[in-house]
């Protein structure tokens, strides 16, 4: 029970700290620094104006008086709770309602997504609030009668939280999925329930003190003091900016264009043995062949026959929307993909997924997409009709409402592949993002196995691991996913002192100088790092992250120099109107994160 609780813990802290939590962060932030002290005149200081309020929580006539610092009113003057509560609401509406939610809706004949809606009416709520007072007043009501001292003051803190939680859809590992798939199932076991709380709490800690360093923002800078109204109106204005902006997706836009840079994290704990060990106890032993295939194989398997598509509510993409059994597919190779419409690693695998289909369609490769909700929203037909439709979803997909098809598969992951080949046998399996010249290249051999006569067009150049006569492929700056490194071996997570290798670096090669640290995400730049890189293409690109300038040489000469500062953004390094061959070198601030290159 410990270990699964630890489990749990760590997988929240991973979790928020994922790019897909990125959109809440700036309401948690300024909800943090507004009320309370944060709007009133810090202890010892003259105020022009204060408020008295009813024991009923009604507002009583304003006096305005000027008062003299004392000892006493310093020491009553009341603490600014709101980031407290603001993350109690998120994690306690959060935990409830990924167990119960389901239960509770359909047992109240409820629409699936009703619960989505009140989170963004909360939301815009909470930010009229901050904007008008008698908003806020309102909302603060039930809370009055409350018998803790300021406990109705943090009242609209309290229900923002709420509506933050019903809102909450983070990246879902190996974690996420086991409670998400018992609170669908209504499997609730004692061993789900800590691992929900564990994994709550774990979420809860990196939002607190993201809150808490609001609130001393509020509380230390002058700026601020001198400005809580308008802060105020900000903060809520922005809170209405991200209720629209999530009715009508448009946060789901900048997380895909983020690499996922806690998927090392997430593999090496919510993945290692110990966890899967701990999970693997929260399912059936059915289907355990499935087991014998290892995630992300160099090879293909042999995984025992592929497990039916059960438990479907219905089908689209099809004609007339009819189901497709997986018999019917014999002598073609199927691509299982488990996925949902919302998941911001699903929504990055999905021009993939478009690429195999165009290519390999004609060559025998059968796509269906198994679309198993991670929250209640996403079970309504309509909602992932819509969302396939803006992603370019065109493959068969069945809305696996009730998880079954999900278990019968015992899968832990969004996104998931599985590779089928033409006697229904699986092959192949690979968990999360990744991977994709080698998925690839195993389609291509099933295709193969099924027809040695088959015809098959150039691999995909989405795959990026095929070079091109027209562009150097995209390159992860990664120690186990890196093409085309040469120089001194890379070693694994410690600084590094690196040295150019003697004589012209060989087209579509990159080598490194100077002190750097190869991790699995990102390259850590030491003193003087440099990179020099020969590639072909019109323009050349670098994801970096952190705070720190990178100056740019082509052939020898300085080109520009990149102020590079926050999280991980792709940075336009060459633009030329037509396709040339050149050395590129970055010389790289201490502390910089280089990610990836790609090449247009």
């Amino acid at each position: 029970m410990l270990t699964l609780a630890l489990i749990g813990l760590l997988g929240g802290l991973i979790t928020a700290v994922s790019p897909c939590i990125l959109p809440v962060l700036p309401v948690v932030f300024l909800a943090g620094g507004t009320g309370g002290r944060a709007d009133s005149p810090r202890p010892g200081t003259a105020t022009a104006e204060s408020e008295t309020h009813h024991s009923e929580g009604s507002a009583a006539p304003r006096s305005t008086v000027l008062t003299a610092p004392t000892r006493d009113s310093a020491q009553r003057a009341p603490r600014n709770h709101r980031p407290y509560a603001v993350v109690a609401g998120l994690v306690i509406s959060f935990a409830f309602f990924t167990l119960l939610g389901v239960t509770i809706i359909s047992a109240l004949g409820l629409p699936q997504d009703i619960l989505r809606y009140v989170g963004l009416g909360l939301l815009v709520l909470i930010g009229l609030g901050l904007i008008f007072p008698p908003v806020e007043r309102l909302l603060e009501r039930p809370f009055a009668r409350i018998p803790q001292r300021q406990v109705n003051k943090e009242g609209s803190a309290f229900a923002l939280g709420l509506g933050l939680g019903l809102l909450y859809v983070p990246c879902a590992g190996p974690v996420l999925a086991a409670i998400t798939v018992a609170g669908a199932r209504g499997e609730i076991s004692l061993d789900i329930v800590v691992l929900t709380l564990s994994f709550a709490l774990g979420t809860a800690a990196p939002l607190l003190v993201f809150a808490l360093a609001g609130r001393r923002v509020a509380e230390r800078v002058a700026a601020f003091r001198k400005r809580a109204r308008g802060l105020r109106i900000a903060a809520g204005s922005m809170m209405i900016i991200l209720a629209l902006a999530l009715a009508f997706d448009v946060t789901a836009a900048i997380q895909r264009s983020l690499p996922d840079y806690t998927s090392s994290a997430q593999k090496k704990i919510e993945d290692s043995d110990v966890a899967r060990q701990q999970l693997s106890g929260l399912y059936d032993d059915s289907n355990k062949n499935l087991s014998r295939c290892k995630d992300g194989a160099d090879r293909l398997g042999s995984c025992g026959q592929a497990p039916l598509l059960e438990g479907i509510e219905s089908w689209f993409n099809t004609p007339g929307d009819k189901p497709v059994a997986l018999k019917s597919l014999r002598g073609k190779v199927t691509l299982i993909d488990f996925w949902t419409y919302s998941c911001i690693n699903c929504q990055r695998s999905v021009p993939h997924l478009q690429d195999w289909e165009r290519a390999y369609k004609d060559a025998g490769l059968r796509i269906i997409g198994v679309h198993s909700p991670e929250f209640a929203f996403e079970k309504k037909r309509a909602n992932v009709v819509s969302g396939a439709k803006k992603l370019g979803v065109t493959w068969p997909v069945a809305l696996d409402n009730k998880l079954t098809t999900w278990n019968n598969y015992r899968n832990r992951f969004w996104p998931a592949k599985y590779l089928i080949d033409a006697h229904g046998t699986v092959r192949y399996i690979k968990f999360g993002e990744g991977q994709y010249d080698n998925t690839e290249r195993l389609i291509r051999e099933l295709l193969r196995q099924a027809d040695p006569t088959v015809t098959l067009p150039e691999p995909t150049g989405r795959a990026m691991d095929d070079l091109t006569t027209d562009r150097t492929p995209e390159t992860y700056l990664s120690n186990l996913r890196i093409r085309g490194y040469i120089g001194r071996p890379l070693v694994d997570d410690k600084p590094t002192l690196y040295h150019f290798p003697q004589g012209q670096i060989p087209r579509d090669r990159l080598s490194l100088d100077g002190t750097w640290t190869a991790g699995y995400e990102h390259f850590d730049a030491g003193p003087d790092a440099r990179l020099a890189f020969t590639y072909r293409a019109k323009n050349a690109n670098v994801v970096l992250a952190g705070s720190g300038k990178v100056t740019v040489l082509v052939n020898g000469k300085v080109h520009k120099t990149v102020n590079v500062s926050g999280t991980p953004t792709l940075y336009r390094l060459t633009d030329d109107n037509e396709a040339r061959t050149a050395l590129l070198e970055l010389r790289l601030d201490e502390g910089l994160q280089a990610y990836a290159f790609t090449f247009g």
